[in-house]
């Protein structure tokens, strides 16, 4: 028992510590921004297309020759680059993870300490105040008017107060106050270890490219298999060998098989991860990087996103000459032990000490600061009760004072009142929301706070306004004061901000407000959420930024959040995006990596499904008449190769600044389908005319076969590589040069199995090819002009 209370106390011993640690009792969580490295290799190994392409392989290393297992390389070079490329964003991930995670407060021995969240170990005595987050479950030993929010976990939207002996649950934050509470539950024990386990997933989840992605591979996955079969059964009708069976249906699976299109998936984001890492921009949730590329609303909290953290005092102006105006001020700072940077401006106001004829002030009851309230207080012994907060919270309505504070808000600072309180009224205006409707406070003193704008912000809002995302403020300040900074960024609407107090709770008629307004202030954190909501429900992709705690409900429900490197701890747990080095700046650089991200993937998917679709248009047609199938496995690895998996691998990492655009899947169909129907069709049909003329052997009509798919291949990745670049032009030349060589070196030529010699065999099927190139660009230029066309039903 003795031991428990000097714990209660004064925390853990270091020898206690040491024994929790070495039972296993420390709080070992995953951490959110990555997985570990064995799941890594697991997933990169495990796939179901390296199972298929492994089995074809040993099919081939059986019946055929070894020429004709290149294709299987394919499977080391994926899992490899897989891996490689995921270890690397996984390790930028998980230092940059170090360096943004919140370190906790603990007491022990007496002291108190600074502790990594891993570092926490069972029955630690943990500290938190105003914007902390609660990171294991836990009893409250102490609390000074702690307030903490709930809403994460329980959905309850009221703050809880708690009090020594209550429970308090990881998932959570405090919102107001100070406390501490004793670990009962750590590590992956605690209530919110499960939801932190599976956000911790470094996947492509909830994103509308990987959900395309997913639904091509179901659907191909279902093709392949009849189409299988339809091939095999024919190749064992028209063959003259088993062997030659095995060999030519091989080459007709391996083809329809995208392997690589999860791959290059991968390794874009992957590296958009790492590039962002430099600019110290932690991405916590993959799909981060692909939803800020279609944002098309920014809400931006004012204080600590378009204003720097701290504010400087610009001036007090005392209404009550026979009031200790500064020494309540400093009282009133003294009350709590971690003030936030509006306090901490207006306690320095001329450097006094909480201290009157040399007396302390005794604080009794101590309301703290809440984005709710608006307001804190304290109630002195022999001094009365004083409250300080925000003017027209304070204030009644018809108060000069009130419309003095006003009037000096309206030229952009942050007016602030401190004003006397009839005793005894603290407790009772404590959870009435914010104001005191009876008018009963006395204003002593203004208090003027000049906010100090961001340098990059006017930048930073001018980028959005020309890239056509709409930036809307919500804030908690005046809004004659964010009004102000908002004409300093030139936002429109600035000139006539909305007060949040007068706003309706209807769903859609406040969404019908945010689409006629883009500045709000006096904005409850509860109405932060519900601006979100509001602006989701008329399909708008909503991102919201912020640094405090009253910003955390906005940020997870927003569908990316972003949080300040110097924000809350409560609000870097919930956003998908922290940027570390709080530089509002950055968020351009990372909507130009998620559209690059974006553009390249969709260039790449209609590579690998043109294949795909050719690959499976080619074993129909073979199947359905009865011939052998026109190549051999290394003829489609020579004609993958150098027309989708080369330039796939230079066009996911380049460049891209395109904006993203809805309709990620009808777009890739609208190109892949007829890219693919042409090439099918052509390299078949020259085929079929090759095999009618009869003059030529089976290895001069496959070379007639590549040669046209060739041709074909090459002038859809001309088609996607569209707009030209150097070195866009360079790479589909080097691709060309590449099976020019291979015609031209006779050992190449053999390696491959390629003889050209049937002139007239060659001569028509390139005549096919370039009338089925003439069709497929005007089908193309077709589908875009009328993008009903070939779109996915809804």
């Amino acid at each position: 028992m003795k031991d428990v209370q000097h714990a209660a106390a004064w925390g853990l011993t270091d020898e206690q510590v040491a024994q929790r640690e070495a039972a296993g009792q420390v709080n070992d969580v995953p951490r959110r921004s990555s997985r570990s490295v064995r799941d890594i290799v697991r997933a990169n190994v495990l796939t179901r297309f390296n199972a298929i392409i492994g089995a074809l392989f040993v099919l081939i290393m059986i019946f055929g020759q070894w020429q004709d297992g290149l294709f299987g390389g394919i499977i080391i070079a994926n899992t490899a680059i897989g891996i490689i490329q995921e270890l690397r964003a996984k390790r930028t991930l998980d230092q940059l993870a170090v360096v943004g995670e919140t370190p906790v407060r603990a007491r022990r021995d007496g002291r108190v300490r600074e502790l990594g969240q891993r570092e926490i170990v069972l029955g630690d005595l943990l500290l938190v105040g105003s914007g902390d987050r609660v990171v294991v479950d836990g009893e409250i030993s102490e609390s000074e008017g702690l307030e903490v929010d709930e809403s994460l976990l329980t959905g309850e939207a009221d703050p809880v107060h708690k009090r020594p002996g209550d429970p308090v649950m990881s998932g959570s934050f405090v919102v107001a106050g100070n406390g501490a509470f004793t670990a009962t539950k750590v590590g992956r024990d605690a209530y919110a270890a499960a939801l932190v386990e599976e956000a911790s997933r470094f996947s492509l989840a909830r994103s509308e490219l990987q959900t395309g992605i997913n639904a091509f591979l179901k659907y191909v996955t279902w093709l392949i298999v009849p189409t299988a079969i339809l091939l095999i059964i024919s190749q064992l009708v028209s063959a003259q060998s088993f062997d030659q069976a095995v060999v030519g249906a091989v080459a007709g699976v391996a083809t329809m098989v995208p392997e690589g299109l999860v791959l290059m998936t991968s390794i874009a984001f992957a590296v958009g991860v790492v590039r962002l890492g430099r600019r110290q921009c932690l991405v916590q949730e993959l799909p981060a990087i692909e939803v800020l590329a279609r944002v098309d609303v920014l809400c931006v909290d004012k204080t600590g996103t378009l204003t720097e953290p701290g504010m400087d005092l610009e001036e007090v102006v005392v209404l009550r000459a026979d009031l200790p105006v500064h020494t309540a001020l400093g009282a009133l700072a003294d009350t709590d032990p971690r003030p936030n940077p509006t306090m901490r401006a207006a306690a320095g106001a001329d450097g006094a000490d909480p201290h009157d004829d040399g007396t302390a002030w005794k604080a009794g009851t101590v309301v703290p600061f809440s984005s709710a309230r608006k307001w804190s207080g304290a109630e002195f012994t022999g001094q009365g009760a004083w409250v300080f907060g925000a003017a027209d919270v304070l204030l009644a309505e018809d108060d000069p004072d009130r419309r003095r504070a006003e009037r000096l808000g309206a030229s952009g600072l942050r007016v602030l009142a401190l004003c006397r309180v009839p005793d005894g009224a603290l407790e009772a205006h404590a959870d009435g929301g914010a104001g005191w409707p009876d008018g009963s406070a006395d204003a002593a003193a203004l208090v003027l706070l000049r906010q100090r704008l961001r340098p990059e912000a006017p930048a930073t809002v001018r980028y959005f306004a020309e890239q056509g995302v709409t930036v809307k403020v919500i804030s908690g300040d005046n809004p004659a004061s964010v009004g102000a900074i908002a004409r300093a960024l030139e936002i429109p609407g600035a000139e006539h901000p909305v007060d949040a107090r007068t706003m309706p709770e209807d769903l859609d008629e406040m969404a019908d407000l945010l689409e006629r307004n883009s500045v709000f202030g006096r904005v409850s954190p509860q109405q932060k959420r519900a601006m979100v909501k509001a602006l989701q429900s008329r399909g708008r992709t909503v991102a919201m930024t912020g640094d405090g705690v009253n910003d955390v409900l906005a940020l997870k429900d927003a569908d990316l959040g972003v949080a300040m490197g110097s924000g809350s701890g409560a609000t870097r747990a919930v956003a998908k995006i922290v940027l570390l080095n709080d530089s509002f700046a950055t968020l351009p650089h990372v909507v130009a990596e998620g559209r690059r991200v974006l553009g390249n993937i969709e260039r790449v998917a209609n590579l690998f499904l043109t294949k795909t679709v050719y690959s499976i248009l080619l074993a129909v047609l073979v199947g359905l008449l009865h011939v052998r199938f026109p190549f051999l496995p290394r003829h489609l690895t020579l004609i993958s190769a150098l027309t989708i998996g080369i330039p796939a691998f230079f066009l996911a990492l380049a460049p891209n600044l395109e904006r993203a655009r809805p309709g990620f899947v009808p777009r890739v169909l609208r190109f892949a389908v007829p890219a693919g129907i042409a090439c099918g069709a052509a390299t078949f049909a020259g085929y079929y005319l090759a095999t009618e003329h009869g003059a030529a052997t089976f290895a001069q009509n496959s070379s007639t076969a590549t040669l046209t798919l060739f041709v074909l291949a090459m002038w859809a990745l001309v088609l996607i590589a569209r707009p030209y670049t150097w070195w866009r032009i360079g790479l589909v030349a080097a691709m060309a040069a590449g099976f020019l060589i291979v015609l031209a070196v006779p050992g190449l030529r053999d390696f491959f199995a390629l003889y050209p010699g049937d002139l007239y065999s060659d001569t028509a099927a390139l005549a096919i090819a370039g009338v089925a190139a003439v069709l497929l660009s005007l089908t193309v230029r077709y589908a875009h002009r009328f993008p009903g066309v070939l779109r996915r039903p809804d």
